[in-house]
């Protein structure tokens, strides 16, 4: 019996992004989160660190999380959806040796890509007051390193060089980054349209855009996105926020009506979840195996 071979978690990327258009990618924490994006049509998921560190932690984005909080993350999602998973790796958890082994790690997780930034460790969320980042050679170094590591994984450089250095210092650290060979360069945190059209006009290769709500950077509409040359168009929190101000509800509304009978309208029936969640692909298989092997008495 022959068997077809499958294609790797990088390359079912790079085929999504030698389509025509912006590729849009919602992001999380959890697989709940990867299960939902994929029930929707999304094929690729962003794995956010500020998602994780806020689901797994409670905790701000403030460098709470580490390597094995996000390769677990990673393989919950891998291991039970098909969407390419794009990963935060924040800053790649140290330097040159560290960043290759974080890069191994999440490739053997099912990481279609990995993301490494230039801020100063610990790091916080790109859109929050009082970053600094480390100096351009250092990042470097980090750079090569993951570009010279991965097997299969495609690699993004984000700078958060633009709050504060400047437009100038982020695009010239962006050019940089690309010419070290990575796969995408993702400037976080541009400030206005001006900021956008600049990063996708002046640095080469593909260009990822972080579509924050609430944050530093003008939410435009995709077709807007796709027509300045990016390539990727992230929603990272957007589901974690949102479910943060309606489980808050829920809950307030439970201790004060003392029922949840308002809410069951909006709610999931227990068979719905539980057919997100796949029950059907694990009735199926049991199914299969008790056909080949029955019971023997």
């Amino acid at each position: 019996m022959t068997t077809t071979p499958r294609t790797s978690p990088g390359d079912t990327l790079r085929g999504l992004l030698d389509r025509d258009g912006v590729l849009a990618a919602p992001g999380g924490g959890t697989p709940l989160e990867a299960h939902c994006a994929a029930a929707a049509g999304f094929e690729a998921f962003y794995l956010s660190g500020y998602a994780v560190a806020a689901w797994r932690h409670g905790q701000p984005d403030l460098g709470v999380t580490g390597m094995t909080d996000v390769v677990d993350a990673v393989a919950a999602i891998t291991t039970s959806t098909p969407v390419s998973v794009i990963v935060d790796a924040d800053t790649g958890y140290g330097d040159v040796t560290a960043v290759a082994a974080t890069v191994r790690r999440l490739e053997q997780a099912g990481a279609a890509a990995v993301q490494i930034e230039d801020q100063v460790a610990p790091k916080r969320c790109g859109h929050m007051q009082g970053k600094e980042v480390i100096p351009v050679l250092q990042m470097e170094r980090k750079v090569a390193a993951a570009v010279r590591t991965r097997a299969d994984a495609l690699v993004i450089a984000r700078t958060d060089a633009l709050g504060p250095l400047g437009v100038d210092e982020a695009i010239e650290r962006g050019k940089r980054y690309h010419d070290l060979g990575v796969d995408a360069v993702f400037v976080d945190a541009p400030e206005s349209r001006e900021h956008l059209e600049r990063i996708a006009t002046e640095i080469p290769g593909r260009l990822i855009v972080n579509l924050t709500e609430s944050g530093r950077t003008p939410i435009l509409p995709l077709e807007e996105i796709d027509a300045m040359g990016y390539a990727i168009a992230l929603y990272p929190t957007a589901a974690l926020r949102l479910a943060g101000r309606v489980i808050s509800e829920l809950y307030a509304g439970i201790r004060d009506a003392g029922s949840t009978a308002a809410w069951q309208p909006q709610m999931m029936s227990l068979d719905e979840m539980n057919a997100l969640m796949g029950q059907g692909r694990v009735d199926d298989l049991e199914a299969a195996v008790l056909t080949q092997l029955p019971e023997r008495g």
